[in-house]
């Protein structure tokens, strides 16, 4: 046998003296120097008892070492879980139960709060802080740096990303060996990487379009990173000049076009900048090919799919759509009522399948059944149409789930929150077009009786609970709200009523 996700991306590097990372202080890394750091840390997950198959719950700063933590999961066959930074403890400690994580790896800042959530699941823990000192690395930093790689299938778990609907819990999505392989390799071949290319990475690594699209693929093609802790406009613009590619959220793009350093000319070497996680506007589209004579590459993917559809490299980029379905992904619109398929133009729910589609819900075999069909297609809960060129377009999603700067939102953990607050009988939590972040998130309240919300208060209040993201950028007090005639909220309405509060 063999390990198809760790021979494909990381084991053919072996010994490779070619730069891999290139970092803020100057320093570089090459391939081999990060591959014995993977080992290394290979060996320290044995050492610590975690066996194929196991769940290693990470939630540490973005660093060359993270990135090996990641590796050496492939290598010896642990699944690897990242989780946002910006979770809370009493967030992260329902990722760790319900994964039962066999080690949770965390900053030395919060290992205080996390002592208790790891206790309670039964898991080991130990540190990482960004500069890659720590407990693991301590442990690590003794060991081989060989390692035998465990020998793993295509069909074989490599990772779990937690994600959010609209109701019910965060569920685990369950990515195999070919899921996130076959990806990379279609998206490497469609985007033209080689590994001439030295790609821009300013995105964190706790999710798809960071790890999983940007790593992956230059992995894969055996080309360079500028690996930035995060996205810093002066570091983006310092480094542009030494990059050919850049992914990133609307979010970069929007903070670029703000800065009259970002020229033509500072542009001119680039041969690709991708957009994703969230929608990009039409006008950031036209502003960006206005200053830079480029125009940036916009795909559509999901945590549970990775990517689904982009624009073309060669060819027409076309403003306010995603683009065609990628080499081997099906994609069709269909009646969200009945499944079957809609006439093309029509707007309707859309649903993908392909190698890239996740294996299914960890432990939630109802809700896995809901959402991926028998035939293998996977309902997305976008909906979309298909123009008579046959671009995709994203219309809005068919649940209330807010993507504020690639993130998503749960709103009802947010209301829940809102609702316990005093003076508040109840709440209602939308997303509204914002110009940096795509959305974001405004919350509704309406008093209860007499005595008015503090609204000051609440936002000390869940700012303890809730990552900074999921934070309301305004809360505004109604008398009520709108309501069908069987009662139930109707949040299209708030959102159309509030959908130029953050307009420019």
């Amino acid at each position: 046998m063999s390990n198809p996700l760790f021979d494909t991306l990381f084991g053919k590097h072996a010994g490779k003296s070619q730069v891999f990372l290139h970092l803020v202080d100057g320093q570089t890394i090459s391939y081999a120097a990060f591959l014995g750091m993977a080992a290394q840390y290979a060996g320290a997950l044995t050492k610590m008892g975690l066996t194929p198959g196991d769940r290693l719950a990470v939630q540490i700063a973005k660093s060359p070492q993270a990135l090996a933590v990641y590796a050496a999961c492939a290598q010896a066959g642990v699944v690897f879980l990242p989780l946002n930074t910006a979770y809370t403890a009493d967030e992260v400690a329902y990722f760790v139960e319900n994964s039962g994580a066999r080690l949770v790896l965390c900053d030395q800042s919060s290992h205080a709060a996390m002592v208790p959530v790891a206790a309670a699941c039964g898991a080991a823990l130990a540190t990482m802080n960004a500069d890659g000192s720590g407990s693991f690395h301590d442990m690590a930093s003794d060991l081989a740096d060989s390692f035998e790689t465990v020998d793993r299938t295509e069909d074989d778990l490599a990772a779990f990303l937690y994600t959010s609907g609209t109701t019910g819990r965060s569920k685990g999505a369950m990515l195999t060996q070919a899921n996130l392989l076959s990806n990379a390799q279609t998206l490497m071949a469609e985007w033209r990487f080689t590994q001439d290319d030295v790609l821009l990475h300013a995105l964190p690594i706790f999710h798809t379009h960071g790890l999983f699209v940007a790593s992956n693929i230059t992995l894969l093609a055996g080309g360079q990173m500028i690996f930035l802790p995060s996205f810093n406009l002066d570091q983006v613009i310092a480094h542009l000049p030494k990059a050919t590619t850049m992914m990133g959220v609307p979010t970069f793009y929007t903070r670029l076009l703000g800065d009259d350093r970002f020229t033509k000319d500072l542009a001119a070497h680039m041969r690709l900048f991708v957009s994703g996680s969230a929608p990009l506007l039409a006008e950031t589209h036209v502003k960006f090919e206005q200053r830079t004579g480029l125009r940036i590459l916009e795909r559509y993917g999901m945590t549970e799919t990775n990517m689904n559809t982009s624009n073309p490299y060669d060819g027409e980029r076309r403003a306010g759509t995603v683009g065609f379905a990628l080499p081997g992904v099906e994609l069709k619109i269909t009646d969200s009522q009945t499944g079957e398929t809609l006439p093309q133009g029509e707007i309707g729910e859309i649903e993908v399948r392909g190698p890239n589609v996740f294996k299914g819900y960890w432990q939630m075999p109802e809700k896995t059944a809901e959402e991926l069909r028998a035939d293998g297609f996977f309902i997305t809960g976008d909906l979309g149409q298909i123009d008579q060129d046959g671009y995709v377009h994203i219309v809005g999603r068919n649940k209330d789930l807010i993507i504020s700067g690639g993130y998503n939102i749960y709103p009802k953990e947010i209301e829940l929150l809102l609702d316990a607050e005093p003076n508040v009988q109840e709440s209602a939590v939308i997303g509204v077009p914002h110009p940096d972040f795509g959305e974001t998130v405004v919350a509704i309240l309406v008093p209860d009786g007499d005595s008015a919300p503090d609204l000051d208060a609440i936002k000390a209040n869940i700012s303890k609970s809730l990552a900074r993201f999921k934070h309301p950028q305004r809360i505004i007090v109604m008398p009520e709200l709108p309501r069908n005639t069987m009662g139930k909220v109707q949040k299209k309405a708030l959102r159309d009523q509030y959908k130029d509060l953050f307009a420019s």
